[in-house]
């Protein structure tokens, strides 16, 4: 079997022959879907993408005609109800129902819609000799499926959380309750796909749940309702609800099209519509009430009585065109389920076959099947990466290194803790501790004692392609397979007996020419990561600052500076300022690459601050903010790093200059000297607060020439020639590091185990260190992207990618930062931890 081959779209299709919708795939997608160019977008299961002819088709509707608000009578009102009215029908003709069946809510999104029925549902309380209602649910859900106990809780309701395993194992042998006339409802909803690994679950248990047989606590008497969490499911998969005509169906829009966000549906069947009770009413669910007196008539139509306000009926106009830009690209959800499940079954044989060199497998995958039919498994793959040594890599360094490859995926437990306890085998005691070790939803610490907090997701939408599936591969073997690696063939072996369709004999992968067995290279890395210490006896270098640099605009080019003044913020005007897009967003080099290419020069003697750059003139602002506010300078606020800062606009000359550089509306802001802005955690050992300007973490960032070169010896050793990769030298590594200070006469990393440091006469203290990202590959000479030295870091930082620490300054008592000056060449005092 050839594994450096590679993997043809002819391969693929013997493996899974019902790919694209009967034309050319590439054709489309590049007449509809131009802006993903050069991106390999695996993040369907969070939002699919639109088209662009969904978007221009809309954009045409609401240019050529009036809609006025729905409540009013005049024509643009009329036409406006005419047209909800046609999407609402539409969709039930999507889900194969009639509006004699179901009424269409329209909400805010699909968590709104489980709102909406957990306030309305008549809970009945736990009475002394009588039982009260049952909220029972898939511990596989949303955490807005998980949240409705929050509303129950306080109500006497009895809550039970049912595990998938006791749902099957259960539902074969649970016998049909007795028929005896109840009233008392009660709820049970679970998932049609599981949001965390794509696990379908049998739409027929509707029918089970509602006639009391399918699990024992269903055996209640009542009127047992369903709740269907279709979200997940109706992306890329049909929907029939003659075969679960479940009670309430939630979905949103954004997943299935795209566009509109901020918008869902809850569709109630008829015949349960008359169970929700609504006791707040808004404007146009009511058909008659008095101001003086507590007298409400709800509105008869069940859309109208549920949807408070006016609607988002320019949304709601979008949907039409989604529909229509859906059927006419794909024919229809069957084919798009068959395409996507395609992709995402390739995916997983591949991905699951892959070993290191020492035949231990690359990925630890969460799935309950082996994705065998479209029916149980839709287009989602939910895994974590492994070492050769079986420890997990952290999916924080996963998605790092696939932003580096332009690829987009899903990482963290995806609001969905039940599934990520079960498949990562994490108790509650755990949760707990994790969460005291700082751990908390969607933040980036993906391990504690060496387990793993959540994993990585990648998922297909109908655009996806067999492409996108090939670089995800080749991501994976490039970045994280030890070689030489192979295929285990026993498991490709068992596969085959679980798919129908014919398996191709070999799975070859395209592996570039780096990752062919060298045995030099592979000497090179291990003599690297196993680098071995100068003898201390031995002649080294004094400890010394070389040199220092400013960034006086956030995300610019860096301005060395020789014997420079510290604030106190840190040295004086660095990242006193910003470049922020037409909105108000923060600009960096991770979406505007040639924002290096500025060169600001701070000019003490004329206090200004120069713009520079080639080919276009020098201009300049001041320094320091004296003048009166104006409109030219506007109080403004912005965030960074998720803090909120108060900022002063610096006028129409930098905001026409920056713009005409960018290609894009900008404007040059700089903090507010009125605002503080105080670090997050303060340094160890010291109690008081900490101020920063613009910067992300901390005052100063310090790195170490030693470490530099090491990372570049590395680089070295893994060039690959046939890719035109060019060695960088050290200034170009040093500059993407994007440092204030820079030290020799150091072991590579040693500065890692200090705890502080002196500068001349300045004591600093160590704050952490430095996470890397993708942003580290833009060179700041040209402003183009390199996957180089990220791949590199991370191949000798096993666990996370760090490089560099964050450094706080620490003043003595009673100076101020007005006599402290930082000079190059400086001597240097390290002090390591517990000395």
């Amino acid at each position: 079997m050839d594994f450096h081959k590679l993997c043809t779209f002819e391969t693929f299709k013997q493996v899974w022959n019902q790919y694209g919708y009967g034309e050319n795939l590439q054709d489309m997608i590049e007449q509809e879907f131009t802006r993903i160019k050069g991106i390999t977008y695996l993040d369907h299961a969070a939002t699919t993408l639109y088209p662009e002819s969904l978007i221009r088709d809309y954009s045409q509707d609401i240019s050529r005609n009036v809609y006025g608000n729905p409540h009013s009578h005049n024509p643009s009102s009329r036409l406006t109800h005419d047209t909800i009215e046609r999407v609402r029908y539409r969709l039930l003709q999507h889900f194969n129902v009639t509006p004699e069946e179901y009424s269409v809510i329209f909400t805010s999104g699909c968590t709104a819609a489980l709102k909406l029925v957990a306030e309305s549902f008549p809970w009945m309380p736990q009475t002394e000799g009588e039982a009260g209602s049952h909220f029972c649910y898939l511990t596989d859900s949303h955490t807005s499926v998980v949240g409705i106990r929050g509303l129950t809780s306080g109500k006497g309701v009895v809550t039970l959380p049912v595990s998938p395993q006791d749902v099957e194992n259960r539902a074969k042998d649970a016998a049909q309750g007795e028929d005896v006339i109840c009233r008392t409802p009660h709820l049970f909803c679970y998932p049609a796909q599981s949001n965390f690994c794509g696990r379908k679950y049998p739409l027929s248990h509707v029918k089970g749940i509602q006639a009391r047989h399918l699990y024992p606590a269903c055996a209640h008497q009542g009127r047992w309702f369903v709740l269907l969490d279709a979200a997940s499911h109706v992306s890329c998969s049909p929907l029939n609800l003659q075969d679960c005509p479940a009670d309430f169906i939630p979905i949103s829009f954004y997943k299935m099209f795209g566009f509109p966000t901020g918008l869902g549906a809850l569709l109630v069947h008829n015949d349960a519509a008359g169970t929700l009770k609504k006791t707040y009413f808004g404007g146009g669910t009511a058909a008659a009430y008095l101001s003086g007196e507590d007298y409400y008539v709800h509105a008869l139509n069940i859309s109208d009585r549920f949807e408070d306000g006016t609607v988002s009926f320019l949304d709601i106009i979008a949907v039409n065109h989604g529909f229509e830009a859906l059927y006419r690209i794909t024919g229809g959800m069957h084919n798009i389920q068959q395409h996507t499940f395609g992709l995402a079954r390739y995916t997983y044989m591949l991905l699951s076959s892959l070993c290191h060199g020492n035949g231990r497998p690359v990925a630890q995958i969460y799935t309950e099947g082996q994705f065998e039919s479209p029916s149980t498994q839709g287009a989602i793959l939910n895994f974590n990466l492994v070492d050769s040594h079986g420890q997990i890599i952290g999916y924080s360094q996963v998605d790092r290194m696939a932003s580096l490859y332009n690829i987009h995926v899903r990482t963290g437990c995806f609001c969905n803790t039940g599934a990520c306890q079960y498949f990562l085998g994490m108790t509650d005691l755990q949760m707990r501790r994790n969460l005291q070790a700082g751990h908390v939803c969607g933040d980036s610490m993906d391990l504690v004692d060496g387990q793993p907090t959540g994993s990585v997701r990648v998922s297909f939408g109908y655009m996806s392609t067999f492409e996108d599936c090939q670089k995800f591969l080749n991501f994976v073997a490039e970045c994280f397979l030890e070689k030489p690696f192979t295929l285990d063939q026993d498991r490709l072996e068992k596969l085959k007996t679980v798919t129908a369709a014919p398996l191709y004999e070999d799975y070859p992968i395209k592996i570039s020419n780096r990752e062919k067995v060298d045995e030099k290279k592979k000497l090179a890395e291990a003599s690297l990561r196993g680098f071995v210490h100068r003898d201390s006896s031995s002649h080294r270098e004094a400890h010394t600052l070389t040199n220092m640099y400013i960034y006086p605009i956030k995300s610019c080019g860096a301005y060395e500076v020789h014997n420079w003044p510290v604030g106190p913020l840190g040295l004086l005007y660095d990242r006193g300022w910003m470049v922020v897009n037409g909105n108000g967003v923060c600009l960096s080099q991770k979406r505007e690459q040639r924002l290096c290419l500025i060169h600001p020069k701070v000019h003490l003697p004329s206090d200004k601050l120069l713009l520079q750059t080639s080919g276009m003139d020098t201009i300049s602002v001041p320094l320091e903010q004296n003048t009166p506010m104006n409109t030219s300078y506007q109080v403004c606020q912005s965030k960074v790093c998720g803090d909120r800062v108060e900022t002063v606009d610096c006028g129409n000359e930098a905001a026409s200059w920056l713009s005409d550089f960018l290609g894009q509306p900008c404007r040059l802001i700089r903090l507010s000297p009125d605002f503080t802005r105080e670090m997050k955690k303060s340094p160890t050992g010291d109690a008081t607060s900490t101020s920063l300007s613009l910067v992300n973490e901390a005052q100063y960032l310090m790195i170490n020439r030693a470490s530099v070169e090491l990372i570049q010896k590395l680089m070295s050793s893994r060039q690959d020639d046939s890719e035109g990769d060019q060695i960088l030298d050290t200034q170009n590594v040093i500059s993407r590091f994007r440092a204030n200070l820079v030290i020799a006469g150091v072991e590579p990393f040693e500065e890692d185990n200090w705890s502080h440091l002196v500068i001349g006469n300045t004591r600093f203290v160590i704050t952490g260190q430095c996470g890397r990202c993708q942003m580290v590959g833009v060179d700041q000479d040209t402003g183009t992207r390199t996957k180089e030295p990220l791949i590199s870091l991370s191949a000798y930082r096993a666990g996370k990618v760090t490089f560099g620490v964050y450094l706080t300054q620490q003043l003595p008592e009673g100076s101020t930062t007005q006599s402290v000056v930082l000079s190059a060449g400086s001597p240097i005092e390290p002090k390591q931890h517990g000395s």
